[in-house]
């Protein structure tokens, strides 16, 4: 397993925080039982993960209400908690674009990463530039809101042209790479626009967005590995997630060094 070099964990392993998980049973496209979520925490938890926030999609063909997450991470709490999963849970949501703009303050905080009312997972379409996101970020920034952008890698217009990501960081988003993408699970194209942003300075956080334990494995150890420098890995899977779910502003980024051999393997 992956050994950041300062000892920041204690134990000097990795002491992971995954910010972007389908972990609730039934919700949407991830685990469908609760035998799903438990196993999917095991794998979280084999990886090095001490915390994982449930983040089921908020989006036309899933309109999950947050009474039903809020529902749903209460019962699998407490099926981690009577199967001795040592997994702490917390509540958020993957709120799609279109969700995102029409919903009311109340409601948007109870679907914040952690339900600190700081930070909220925006889904990036895999397909076109969604125009209106750039307002979007500006508006909830006015709010005191800090929009966390998922797998924008993902995506064949920022596949295409990287940089395009620029403007939304400069509006005050976060950018959240998806560990499968990092480690190239997910292949080549959203590999190399990870590496990309990572070398722009254009992502701060690694997440799985682990879906059932056989699908999209959760695999944050491999991706902090494949990053190749151990404190800004520490930064994407600890650090910033951290200060993420307890509402904080999130730490400045390691500087890196020149690239050297084995870095992206």
């Amino acid at each position: 397993m992956l050994q950041f070099d300062d000892g920041l964990f204690g134990t000097g392993k990795t002491r992971l925080i995954d910010i972007h998980s389908h972990i609730l049973p039934g919700l949407d496209d991830g685990a469908r039982t609760m035998d799903d979520s438990v196993e999917l925490a095991r794998h979280a938890v084999r990886d090095g993960i001490t915390a994982i926030v449930a983040t089921p999609h908020v989006r036309h063909d899933y309109p999950t209400p947050p009474e039903r997450m809020e529902s749903a991470v209460d019962r699998v709490r407490a099926a981690l908690d009577s199967e001795g999963v040592p997994l702490e849970l917390w509540t958020g949501g993957e709120v799609a674009l279109e969700q995102l703009m029409a919903m009311d303050a109340r409601t948007m905080a109870r679907f914040s990463l952690g339900g600190a009312g700081r930070y909220v997972l925006v889904e990036f379409p895999y397909d076109g530039w969604p125009l209106p996101l750039p307002s979007e970020i500006e508006r909830l920034s006015g709010s005191g809101v800090t929009a966390v952008i998922a797998h924008p890698e993902r995506n064949a217009d920022v596949q295409a042209r990287p940089e395009r990501i620029g403007p939304l960081v400069e509006a005050g988003a976060l950018i959240q790479l998806t560990a499968a993408s990092v480690d190239r699970r997910l292949g080549r194209r959203a590999a190399t626009a990870a590496r990309r942003l990572l070398d722009l300075g254009l992502a701060h956080v690694i997440a799985s967005d682990a879906h059932m334990p056989g699908v999209r494995a959760v695999g944050m150890a491999a991706a902090a590995e494949a990053v190749g420098d151990p404190a800004v890995a520490r930064w994407m899977t600890h650090d910033v997630p951290a200060a993420i779910v307890a509402g904080e502003g999130i730490p400045s980024r390691p500087s890196t060094p020149r690239r050297r051999r084995g870095l992206w393997r």
